[in-house]
C-alpha cells in the first residue's frame, strides 16, 4: 500500500491562475495543469535563486522529492511554450504557510496559515511578525525597500 503524500508547504498562492497564447481562442487550445506546489518549486528555485536543499526545506519535503517536483514543473512549462498550450494552475498536495521572523533573536520559521503563533519557538519572544517576501532584484540591488 502506498504511503499518503506529505503536505508540501507553499508560501505563495497566485492571483492569476491561467495563461494562454495570445490570439488563439480558448476552445482551440490544449492545456497543461501546473500544481500549486510545482509553481512554488519554480518560484523558489528559478525566481528566488535558492539551491535545492533550502528549497526542499522551505517546502517541508526531501531533496529528491523537490527534484521530481521541479522537473515536472519545468517539463510542463516547456511543453506549453513549445507546443502553444495554455497553462492552468490548480490543485496539488499543499498547505499554505506564512514565513515568520522574530525581531529579538532573528529566528525564522513557517507555520500553517490557520494556526496562530503566540511566541518565537527559539527564544519565546512575542516580538515577531510575518517576514516580508523578497520581491526581486534590479541590477544586483535588493528591491525590498520599494513600498507596496
Amino acid at each position: 500500500m502506498a504511503r499518503p503524500p506529505k503536505w508540501r508547504h507553499v508560501e505563495f498562492i497566485p492571483d492569476i491562475t491561467y495563461f494562454k497564447p495570445a490570439g488563439v481562442p480558448l476552445r482551440q487550445l490544449d492545456e497543461v495543469v501546473l500544481t500549486v506546489e510545482e509553481l512554488e518549486a519554480l518560484r523558489l528555485k528559478d525566481l528566488e535563486g535558492l539551491e535545492q536543499e533550502p528549497c526542499a526545506e522551505r517546502m517541508n519535503i526531501s531533496r529528491p522529492t523537490f527534484i521530481r517536483i521541479i522537473n515536472s514543473a519545468r517539463t510542463k512549462v516547456a511543453e506549453a511554450l513549445v507546443k502553444g498550450k495554455a497553462i492552468r494552475i490548480e490543485g496539488g498536495t499543499y498547505q499554505f504557510v506564512r514565513p515568520l521572523k522574530c525581531w529579538d533573536c532573528g529566528n525564522e520559521w513557517s507555520q500553517p496559515q490557520d494556526e496562530t503563533s503566540k511566541e518565537c519557538p527559539n527564544c519565546h519572544s512575542t516580538n515577531w511578525a510575518p517576514k516580508r517576501m523578497q520581491r526581486g532584484r534590479c541590477h544586483g540591488h535588493n528591491r525590498q525597500d520599494i513600498p507596496d
